[in-house]
């Protein structure tokens, strides 16, 4: 297998598999890391979602080799970005928990869109990004266009889109594209032990509240998120969840959450 998907108690973590190849995905790695997400979001028993690559690199993007199989008409090319590759971003917009990107090295091209994807990105000190798709004469395939601005405003993203520059993992932390730059043998039991702290949380609760930031920023009206906002409270008020996290702050100890 070239992509693991395991659970450990609330923890599920991708790992992209090729490290030979620099994790670059093949059209079977995107359907299983597609799978991935789905199976994450349909089992209760996941609570958050990490996602990171074995070896030195994060992903390299495409496997250029697995282009060899696609129609080259114009058609084709579209057909093979819209029914086999965007099936990995469409999951993520389905997937109501929080995911986690630990970039661990190089993240370029449509690698850097798939970690753009996530919720929050943490990166090792050797992680280098670029949306380097200009260099090679295209354009991003798999996001990038969508993503980046929303990070880090619209002439920011435009220079890095139409550059292609290499950001260090400092650079990319004073850009806002990461949180947190960690030591590369801390990223992943930093990474692990935030996703902790979430999975300890409400689950339902940080469910709506990662609808309401989303919807929120394509609504684009006060109201309209007001609204949202209130219909999320009526819902979660009433689970056991908040019942136990008031009883918890009243009575000064840890909450214990079931999801429901």
């Amino acid at each position: 297998m070239a992509l693991r998907y395991a659970v450990s108690d609330g923890i599920a973590t991708i790992t992209l598999d090729r490290p030979e190849r620099h994790n670059a995905f093949t059209f079977e790695m995107i359907a299983d890391w597609a799978d991935a997400l789905t199976r994450a979001q349909d089992d209760d028993d996941v609570r958050v979602v990490v996602l990171t690559g074995a070896g030195t690199a994060f992903c390299s993007g495409v496997d250029l080799d697995s282009l060899a199989e696609v129609d080259p008409t114009p058609l084709g090319k579209r057909t093979m970005l819209t029914r086999r590759i965007h099936k990995v971003a469409f999951a993520v917009e389905a997937l109501d928990k929080p995911l986690l990107c630990a970039i661990n090295g190089a993240a370029i091209g449509a690698g850097l869109d798939m970690a753009l994807m996530c919720d929050i990105r943490f990166a090792g000190e050797s992680a280098r990004i670029s949306e380097g798709y200009v260099k090679v004469g295209l354009v991003p395939g798999d996001g990038g266009c969508h993503y980046l601005p929303r990070l880090v405003g619209t002439a920011r993203a435009l220079e890095l889109l139409w550059t292609g520059d290499v950001l260090s993992a400092a650079e990319a932390l004073s850009y806002g594209i990461v949180s947190r730059v960690y030591p590369d043998d801390e990223l992943m039991p930093q990474t692990l032990a935030f996703a902790r702290r979430l999975a300890d949380g409400p689950p339902v609760a940080l469910g709506l509240i990662k609808r309401a930031v989303y919807q929120g920023l394509r609504a684009n009206d006060l109201r309209t998120s007001l609204d949202l906002i209130a219909s999320h409270m009526g819902v979660v008020t009433a689970t056991a969840d908040s019942a136990e996290a008031m009883a918890a702050f009243r009575e000064k100890r840890r909450p214990t959450f079931t999801g429901c």
